[in-house]
Parts: C-alpha cells; structure tokens; sequence
C-alpha cells in the first residue's frame, strides 16, 4: 500500500475511532487476519486470534455501556483521551514504509486529531440531546455513533478515498458546529 493511500485509510480509521473506540480496532483485526489490510511491523498483533478476541470482548461491552442512561455520559468523558490514542495507533499501524518519527508525527497529528475532532463532536451531540430530553433520546446518538463506527471502519478499509472525503466533510461540519456555538455563548459585541 502506498503511503498516500495508507494515509487515507489511517484518517478513516482513526475517525471511526472518535465514534467507538474498539470497533476500528476489530474491524482492523478481522481485515488483517482475512488479508484485507496490510499493518506496520510491530502493530501485527492487531491482526492476531488473541487481539481479535480481546477486541471483540472489548466491543460488545463499550457499545452495551453506551446504552445505560447516565453511563453514556460518563463513557464520552473517559473515551476521549482513548478515542485519540486509539486514533494514532489506527493511523500509525497502517503507515507501513515510511520512517518511525515520520510515522508517528503523522499518526498523532492527522490519526489523534481526527479522532479527537470526531469524539468531541458526538460528546456535544450526546450533551445536546441529554439537555434536550433528559437522556431519553441518547439511545439514537448511541445507535448513530455505532452504526457511524462500523460504516466508517468498513469504508475506510474497502474503499477509502470515499471514507476520506466523508470524514473530511464532517470534520468540517463539527469544526463549524463548535466555532458557532463558541459564538454564541460569546455574544454578538466579543
């Protein structure tokens, strides 16, 4: 894989990330096993029957907590630090030729800050909607956030420049979403 394409799926995954923090990993795990996805040597691991496991466990009880009302809350407050070192291991792991301080000064810039974008925008999602109905509709960001997760993970792994443009677009999205909600609780004479 070339580095640019390499790149690409790095950005997608880490983004998949910012929605889930184990589902990319798994998904990775599985596409490494079937022969989908090439990872850097030291990162093989990812693609072994123990990972794959440990990473399945791993999902089945990040998705289930998401889905007890005053744990979701508290989930996106841990998973935001993991989500972006989860992004750079994403990133890192499939930047296969290029030098170690090259691929982790990429891997922690675009894998990490993808990640971290992408996390803060369902965390203010998942906060808006807790306002707005007490929590009861938080079981939709939770469903979006997994079906994002999973949608993601799989693009960017089978077809990769699309997953780049849509995350770029929605990277987009919620700069601009924060930017005017900073605004706005600034008022119009700051």
């Amino acid at each position: 894989m070339d580095t640019f394409l390499a790149l690409i799926v790095g950005i997608g995954l880490s983004a998949a990330c910012g929605f889930r923090v184990f589902v990319p990993l798994l998904g990775m795990g599985l596409a490494s096993l079937s022969g989908l996805l090439t990872l850097s040597p030291g990162f093989e691991w990812i693609g072994s029957w123990p990972a794959v496991v440990a990473f399945t466990f791993a999902t089945i009880l990040e998705i289930a907590a998401y889905y007890i009302p005053w744990l979701d809350n508290f989930m996106d407050s841990a998973t935001t630090p993991a989500a972006v070192i989860a992004g750079i291991i994403a990133t890192a792991s499939v930047l296969t030729d290029i030098s170690p301080f090259l691929r982790w000064s990429i891997a922690i810039i675009a894998g990490g800050g993808t990640a971290g974008i992408i996390q803060t925008g369902t965390t203010f999602l998942r906060g808006a909607s807790s306002l707005a109905s007490g929590g009861i509709t938080n079981v939709l960001v939770s469903t979006g956030e997994l079906i994002g997760s999973a949608l993601t993970t799989a693009l960017a792994i089978l077809i990769p420049i699309v997953c780049f443009f849509l995350v770029g677009a929605l990277c987009i999205v919620i700069i601009r979403g924060l930017v005017a909600s900073r605004r706005a609780k600034r008022g119009p004479n700051d």
